[in-house]
């Protein structure tokens, strides 16, 4: 096999696969030696092939899937913190982070990263286990999430169950804080 064809089905069979392919079993799939198959990732990556070198094999670099992030405005007591993540994470979101507008320290974020249903849980744990406020309580409740999802239509489910639950703020909302 000539040594472009046999570039271009390493090409081929990297993008087919998820998961990294090893060396030797290229050199197998191909019929020729793994100094063959170094060799011929060296070429590729030479003309801007971006292929990765891991401790399992070789896989092809690709772009992640741009994701959507939305801001939501929320309100709720401690009691709903479990229900409000888990709202999200069930429609496929991710919570990024909690952010509070302090009247005295201003904008203060911290990152959550929470994106299933035992995020959500260890989360919850580690805040009773530790008897620690969480970081609405300096606003009386008031706090924003940012959240990610795979489209604009993710968000609107996730900010449609928020709504209908009660937790999101509308811009000329009232809220008495305890």
């Amino acid at each position: 096999m000539e040594g472009d064809v046999r570039r271009e089905k390493i090409i081929d069979i990297l993008e087919k696969r998820e998961k990294p392919v090893s060396g030797t079993e290229l050199s197998e799939m191909l019929n020729v030696s793994r100094q063959v198959i170094v060799q011929d990732i060296a070429l590729l990556r030479a003309v801007n092939k971006s292929i990765l070198s891991t401790n399992k094999g070789y896989i092809l670099y690709r772009e992640p899937k741009a994701k959507c992030n939305r801001s939501f405005h929320v309100f709720h007591d401690d009691s709903r913190i479990e229900d409000e993540l888990n709202t999200i994470v069930d429609n496929n979101g991710k919570v990024l982070d909690v952010v509070v507008e302090h009247d005295i320290y201003g904008q203060i974020t911290v990152d959550l990263i929470i994106s299933s249903r035992r995020d959500v849980r260890e989360f919850v744990e580690k805040l009773n286990a530790n008897r620690t406020k969480p970081l609405k309580e300096l606003t009386g409740g008031v706090h924003y999430h940012t959240v990610e999802a795979d489209s604009e239509k993710a968000l609107d489910v996730i900010e449609e169950e928020l709504t209908k639950k009660g937790y999101i703020i509308s811009d000329n909302a009232n809220i008495c804080l305890p």
